[in-house]
């Protein structure tokens, strides 16, 4: 059964030896030796017990020592882009180069022509393959490299599989987030360019946004945005500028191409750069239907680079119609408001009060004076009644009073204690009393 777990057989390849069958891969740290060390921690303890500066071990042994111990390793899946491929015509072994574009890593790989030809018409450069090989070291030179035994390319549908599987990563990871996005300057005085040399990308964006607003600025980094060199330069490129404090926003653009083509634009290497950028990014990476990874990383997305100009810089024809709409309104407003406060003082002008404004007083006087003389003539009634009321009362009281009834020939008996005699039965025979009569008083004597 095939090492890798999809269930396919393959026919076993012969290794680079000839004579021995490529083994599986180790899952120790290697084959039991001496006392419980692996086999290759036995070759190093060797080769470090075996060797003192007085007696060095040569080259060559080293050499062979280093062989040995990779030799002991097995055979495993690699993944890469193919950068260099060489195919000697008569020569029975394809030389070609694998690489890692998103940590620009390589590994040399040799295989039997017979191997390679089996997918030569579906991989060449720039191709991404997985390798079953076996790590091999060539002694005259030093060199390590890995046999192939089998080469599958990688389809479309693996890739789009993939590229699925990391963007539901990173947005696990927040990096998808609108909240994330920031707004680019109305007006960027520097715009950086990530771009193709000469490419139409590049030519799409500087025309399209001088012809919008002439006075921009751009800071244009040129990298290769396809191949094994796209992510690293790219990158680069990208953190150079926004390093730069004058730099408002970035651009990166590409057009359009297949999807092997935009891959660069969706590695995780780049996303996570510009996720951390501090400077606005746009996205400008093929045509519409063009979804890279970076599309979504990105503070702004433009379906292609000529959408991208149009987004980040103003047009000046544009700007001056909405200042002079802008100025016409607030011309048009003005005068409404004039004209709507002249109305109204005008119909505040022509209120009679404001047209003769000593009538209502002259009217109010008049009120004041015939109130007053209504008050004088009111409380001038009242006093006359109250005066004849309190002559009537005074009569009264005056006739009822003890006084006048003394001054008709009436006296009052008073007993020593001062109180009055009301009943013959009050007093004694030969009391004295007090008779008090109108002009004074005099002494009584009780007779029997």
């Amino acid at each position: 059964m095939d090492r890798s777990g999809n269930g396919a057989p393959h026919e076993r390849k012969p290794t680079a030896r000839g004579s021995r069958r490529e083994r599986g891969p180790v899952r120790g740290t290697g084959v039991a030796h001496r006392g419980g060390l692996s086999r290759p921690a036995a070759t190093l303890e060797r080769m470090a017990a075996n060797s003192t500066p007085e007696s060095p071990l040569p080259v060559g042994e080293v050499s062979r020592l280093i062989g040995g111990w990779i030799d002991r390793l097995g055979a495993v899946w690699v993944e890469g882009q193919i950068t260099q491929l060489s195919r000697r015509p008569g020569a029975g072994v394809v030389f070609l180069t694998l690489r890692d574009p998103s940590y620009d890593i390589s590994v040399s790989v040799t295989c039997y022509r017979q191997v390679f030809d089996a997918v030569a018409d579906v991989v060449g450069e720039g191709a991404r393959v997985v390798v079953h090989a076996k790590p091999e070291w060539y002694a005259p030179r030093g060199q390590l490299s890995l046999r192939a035994a089998e080469i599958k390319p990688v389809g479309v549908g693996e890739l789009l599989a993939r590229l699925e599987q990391l963007k539901k990563a990173l947005a696990r990871e927040g990096l998808f987030a609108p909240e994330r996005k920031r707004p680019l300057p109305f007006l960027p005085h520097l715009i950086g360019l990530v771009c193709g040399r000469a490419s139409a990308a590049e030519r799409d964006v500087l025309e399209n946004a001088r012809h919008r607003w002439p006075a921009v600025r751009f800071e244009v980094r040129n990298v290769p945005v396809q191949g094994v060199h796209a992510v690293s330069q790219v990158v680069q490129a990208v953190k150079e500028l926004d390093a730069k404090d004058d730099v408002d926003v970035i651009v990166v653009a590409r057009g359009g191409g297949s999807v092997e083509d935009l891959l660069p634009f969706s590695d995780e290497q780049l996303v996570r750069a510009v996720a951390a950028c501090r400077t606005p990014v746009v996205s400008a990476i093929g045509h519409e239907p063009d979804n890279p990874l970076l599309d979504h990383v990105a503070d702004l997305r433009a379906s292609t680079p000529t959408d991208a100009a149009k987004k980040v810089v103003p047009d000046v024809g544009e700007e001056y119609e909405r200042v002079r709409q802008l100025r016409d309104r607030a011309r048009r407003c003005v005068a409404a408001y004039v004209d709507r406060e002249e109305r109204g003082l005008a119909h505040a002008l022509a209120r009679p009060s404001i047209q003769d404004p000593h009538r209502m007083i002259d009217e109010r006087a008049e009120q004041v004076t015939a109130l007053l003389e209504r008050g004088r003539r009111s409380l001038r009634h009242h006093l006359d009644r109250a005066d004849s009321e309190l002559t009537h009362t005074h009569a009264r009281v005056v006739a009822l009073s003890p006084a006048a009834t003394l001054k008709r020939g009436y006296a009052v008996l008073q007993r020593a204690d001062g109180h009055a005699v009301r009943d013959p039965g009050e007093v004694e025979p030969g009391e004295t009393l007090r008779a008090r009569v109108c002009e004074g008083d005099f002494s009584v004597r009780v007779d029997a």
